[in-house]
């Protein structure tokens, strides 16, 4: 992630889920905070009623990578967390691409300059 970095203690996913600005789809619930820098943030939580390691683990690199590959089209300077639904166990790329970017934009963190681009395709 160029622009951003993780976030990985608890007091920092504490604070962003204390602010309560929360926006939700079928597949993930997206915090945010303001953090005063000049990058991005993020944080993913996986719970265990989503799945088993493996299911968890994959959920987490796959939001990862579709923030990454977006993360141009994102304001700067926010604390983000993204929560998995134990609906997006099934998802493909493209539909977790889809949904951060549609939680992204609810949240009013997309560029607006970016804002009618197609979401970053990923090719194998």
């Amino acid at each position: 992630m160029k622009f951003s970095e993780s976030l990985k203690k608890s007091r920092d996913f504490a604070a962003v889920y204390h602010k309560r600005k929360s926006k939700g789809n079928r597949l993930f619930v997206m915090y945010v905070k303001k953090n005063g820098l000049s990058m991005n943030r993020i944080g993913i939580s996986v719970s265990k009623k989503v799945g088993n390691s493996v299911v968890r683990h994959h959920l987490t690199r796959l939001i990862r990578e579709s923030y990454r590959l977006n993360e141009e089209k994102f304001h700067s300077g926010w604390d983000i967390v993204v929560v998995a639904k134990p609906e997006a166990k099934s998802a493909t790329y493209h539909e977790a691409a889809s949904a951060l970017m549609h939680l992204a934009k609810l949240q009013n963190l997309r560029r607006s300059d970016v804002s009618n681009e197609k979401v970053a395709d990923i090719s194998y």
